[in-house]
């Protein structure tokens, strides 16, 4: 990961950073490209935007990292009342919901955190739908995967990110290998002793962690916006015998739309996750540590602001 990456990563959660940023009156118009509003109605509207054209969406109530009970039952709370207004759309799958167990107690009390995704889950199978946890820095790996393990006993259509920069995460692949797992790079600052550095690293890990779960019994979430990867996946899903329905693309709200209606078009199915909410200062930030295109996106936009 280069320098500026590493500092935008850092000030993603720099107190410092989040108030000189959330200050500037040009960024809620380049936030506005990666976070589809702040509303429970702006979720919906982007849902049916976006499936309208062939894509389907996993939807993030954006926060992280709670501190209080109060917070985190706001949020849980939050999920259900999006889960309840997408019921009616008969979308079923097409839109279900991530959720970082952190905005849900994880940091305080895990069996609150797993209650509360619990009641998140029995709301999204309510309208035929499911949830897949997101997933944070290294700290919170081992935790995340003992609550999907607990969910699963009640709903094993839960799915889970796996980050491919993480040391462990070939291993962590090989056992979950038959489920519905979200392959993504990384997209937090992590020391030399757990995770890849260079991106020539990561974008290895993250094929191998890709051949593991085109190989298994599950549901591959292959989530890249890079060409040579949806290049690999597509290799990997022929090599194994995979139809178009056995394992989907994920890109990101606002990233790469021309790319995301492509594929879909070419019969792929592809995925779009949209967050929303009014606590989007870290989410913004990691996106722009991510590409350095979107860094110019914003650095255009304070130009001309």
């Amino acid at each position: 990961m280069d320098m500026l990456g590493s500092l935008l990563l850092a000030g993603s959660r720099s107190p410092l950073a989040r108030r000189a940023v959330s200050g500037l009156p040009v960024t809620r118009k380049v936030v506005d490209r990666f976070v589809a509003g702040e509303t429970t109605a702006d979720a919906v509207e982007a849902t049916r935007r976006l499936t309208a054209a062939g894509l389907a969406v996993t939807i993030d109530h954006l926060g992280e990292e709670v501190r209080d009970a109060a917070t985190a039952r706001a949020a849980a709370k939050a999920y259900v009342s999006l889960l309840d207004a997408l019921a009616p759309l008969g979308l079923g799958r097409r839109a279900e919901v991530s959720v970082k167990l952190s905005a849900v107690g994880q940091r305080l009390d895990e069996a609150m955190a797993l209650e509360h995704a619990r009641q998140i889950c029995a709301a999204a199978r309510d309208c035929g739908s499911t949830v897949t946890l997101d997933m944070e820095d290294h700290t919170t790996v081992d935790s995340t995967l003992e609550v999907l393990r607990a969910l699963r006993e009640d709903f094993p259509e839960t799915g889970v990110a796996i980050q491919a920069y993480l040391f462990r995460s070939e291993a962590d692949c090989r056992d979950l290998a038959g489920s519905r797992v979200r392959l993504v790079k990384g997209a937090y600052r992590e020391p030399a002793s757990v995770a890849y550095q260079s991106k020539g690293e990561v974008d290895r890990a993250y094929v191998r962690c890709l051949r593991v779960l085109m190989a298994g019994t599950g549901y591959p979430m292959v989530a890249t916006h890079d060409d040579r990867l949806i290049a690999i996946a597509e290799l990997l899903a022929d090599r194994h015998d995979r139809d178009r329905d056995a394992y989907e693309f994920q890109m990101l709200y606002g990233i790469r739309t021309d790319k995301q209606l492509a594929l879909a078009e070419a019969g792929s199915r592809v995925r779009v996750y949209v967050p929303y909410g009014d606590d989007w200062y870290g989410y913004f930030m990691r996106r722009l540590a991510e590409r350095p295109a979107n860094v110019a996106f914003f650095l255009r936009a304070l130009r001309g602001k």
